[in-house]
């Protein structure tokens, strides 16, 4: 870590809840869109409901979103492009594949909890959802 990075983090101007909200909007619709053809192409029930269609769902969603938030994936979803924002490290470097799963577990606590962990975002001084505080990561604008 160097210091540039840690002025960054501390300094630059950190997302909001509703472009987050939108951002993860699209994401989600779009990961549903694909996730559902793929399933479907795999599993023939057309149920659903179904455990393996579910699960081939479940896992689409924790890959498109360790990927794209990770270092390898630039630190922006498809949906964070669009809307020009970009998760970062409280240090200000990028997330590993692990702490990008760690953010992932932390937005299924957070969304839970009757959504209150997400929109913690909205009311908390550094923007932080409890996604973000577990994992320790802020959504910046690019």
């Amino acid at each position: 870590m160097t210091a540039e990075a840690t002025t960054v983090a501390v300094t630059t101007n950190k997302a909001g809840f509703w472009v987050r909200f939108f951002a993860i909007f699209i994401d989600s619709v779009g990961v549903g869109i694909v996730s559902n053809i793929i399933a479907g192409l795999i599993n023939s029930s057309s149920d659903p409901f179904d455990a393996s269609r579910s699960s081939v769902q479940t896992l689409i969603g924790v890959l498109y979103f360790c990927y794209f938030w990770s270092a390898q994936g630039g630190g922006q979803t498809l949906g964070m492009r669009v809307l020009n924002i970009k998760v970062i490290r409280t240090d200000g470097s990028s997330l590993t594949i692990l702490q990008a799963f760690i953010r992932y577990i932390g937005l299924i606590v957070s969304v839970a909890c009757i959504f209150i962990g997400v929109i913690w975002a909205a009311f908390d001084a550094n923007k932080q959802g409890w996604h973000d505080k577990i994992a320790g990561t802020y959504v910046i604008r690019t």
